[in-house]
């Protein structure tokens, strides 16, 4: 399913700028994913240092990688985007629990994952339609 429709197309810019905020939000949400899946020292260490069992790393890991590929995936991208929220109310929850000043970077891959998905797709558009004054 694309992501306009004929008769109200994005602009170009306006789409680009989406898809490049969308691809930087998935790549990034690939690599996390990844690197918790494969157990990488760091991934360990990070969520040890976040106080949540070195069990819970794969666990985790798995489930970044399969909102990541819904949110890729145009037609699946808004439920994607949905779960992708809820990981990142978590992660920012941790963030403040453990008092680590970086709380406020969850927020702002959430404000690029839901940007990016409101500058490519109409429909998220028209669910929040953005006045002009």
């Amino acid at each position: 399913m694309p992501s306009t429709t004929p008769m109200n197309p994005v602009p170009k810019g306006m789409l680009w700028t989406g898809r490049v905020l969308s691809a930087l939000v998935t790549l990034f949400m690939l690599f996390d994913g990844t690197i918790k899946v494969i157990k990488l020292p760091a991934a360990m260490e990070g969520t040890a240092k976040l106080g949540y069992p070195l069990t819970e790393v794969f666990p985790l890991g798995v489930v970044v990688l399969v909102c990541t590929l819904l949110y890729a995936i145009p037609r699946t991208a808004v439920l994607g985007a949905i779960l992708l929220t809820a990981y990142f109310g978590g992660a920012t929850a941790t963030q403040v629990r453990v008092q680590d000043a970086w709380f406020i970077f969850p927020v702002v891959i959430g404000m690029l994952t839901w940007g990016g998905l409101f500058l490519r797709d109409d429909r998220v558009r028209a669910l929040i339609p953005l006045r002009r004054n």
